[in-house]
């Protein structure tokens, strides 16, 4: 039988030391964007602070600041907001995953056919493999594509979610294979590290973008102590939006890889993910207009499409509507092939 891995040449991953490598990765970009969040609530504040003095430099304020002789109001109240802000995505967020889709959750007694009942089957096992203490809730979609994701910001809210496509298309051990790779996600807590990371990412961004209204028509000092400040704000409102897609994109691709190596790690074998991914990307190529259409007519496919094991936007089958989807939230397929093992083979 002709399979897809045949243009590979089948090797041994070192999937422990991807998992560390891509942890470390991602203690490294949430650091920065926690970084980067209190420099602007600080810049706020120098900002302010110079408004009410302004015979005083930014960086005579900011000493004082630092030193605890003036209180940082505006980086507390945006932290503030930022908790609550994260404490209300935690709870929605689990609804918003399903918004706009058909879809019917599985339980042992829901279970409509043998295919239901051995996809609950499948990732009982898998959860009992991860060590996770609570079973996470089962959603088939009603969908013709084939694709699937995890949400929850905590393995007692978990769920996961697969496209009857999916379901119908793969076989056992590669439909095992891919929930791996979602219990993975669940396991690594990568639902709560990214959204955490893209709320800071979008609060910094409207907060600068506030500030740098706010400094253009903020009266102008008799001095030129204050000039610095409004360039650095100036390239900040700029600048940020680029570098956060750059560190939401770098965090999602490390993710990624990380579920991919968990899943090897849970089944112990790296074939059935490596058969799914590839037989999920030629479905795709195979019934490109209309899954296509499908994609474009589901509301609110751009907020799963980064929870997707298969980036819809990766085959040109979502509408461009943001500067984040001018690019692919997952690494290319054949980058995760090698992540766990299979390399392509040239021709020579």
């Amino acid at each position: 039988m002709n399979s897809p891995l045949n243009e590979y040449t089948q090797g041994t991953a070192n999937w422990r030391e991807v998992i560390k490598q891509n942890s470390r990765r991602t203690y490294l970009v949430i650091g920065l964007f926690f970084a980067i969040y209190i420099a602007i609530g600080l810049l706020v504040d120098v900002f302010l602070y110079s408004q009410s003095y302004p015979t005083v430099s930014p960086i005579t304020i900011l000493d004082a600041i630092l030193h605890g002789e003036l209180i940082p109001k505006a980086t507390i109240i945006m932290f503030i907001i930022a908790s609550i802000s994260l404490l209300i995505s935690y709870w929605f967020h689990d609804r918003l995953m399903l918004l706009g889709t058909e879809y019917h959750e599985i339980t042992p007694e829901t279970a409509r056919n043998v295919q239901e009942t051995q996809l609950y089957n499948v990732i009982e096992e898998m959860k009992i493999s991860a060590g996770l203490r609570y079973m996470p809730r089962v959603y088939l979609i009603e969908a013709d594509y084939m694709n699937a994701f995890a949400s929850g910001y905590s393995e007692k809210s978990a769920l996961v979610a697969i496209t009857r496509g999916l379901m119908q298309k793969l076989n056992r051990d590669e439909l095992q294979a891919v929930m791996a790779h979602e219990l993975s996600h669940i396991n690594h807590l990568d639902i709560k590290v990214t959204l955490t990371a893209t709320l800071l990412a979008n609060l910094t961004i409207i907060v600068i973008d506030i500030l740098f209204r706010a400094a253009i028509f903020a009266p102008r000092r008799s001095d030129k102590k204050g000039g610095g400040l409004i360039v650095i704000i100036m390239l900040l409102r700029f600048l940020l939006p680029i570098i956060s897609v750059i560190l939401l994109l770098y965090l999602s691709r490390t993710r990624e890889l990380m579920a991919d190596s968990g899943a090897v790690q849970l089944t112990r074998s790296n074939e059935g993910l490596a058969n799914a991914l590839l037989k999920i990307q030629n479905d795709h190529a195979q019934n490109a207009d209309e899954y296509r259409n499908q994609y474009n007519n589901t509301p609110n496919e751009q907020i799963r499409r980064e929870a997707y094991i298969f980036d819809p936007m990766q085959a040109g089958f979502l509408s461009v509507r943001s500067v984040n989807d001018l690019f692919s939230t997952h690494p290319s397929i054949e980058k995760r092939l090698e992540a766990i093992g299979f390399k392509k083979k040239t021709t020579e």
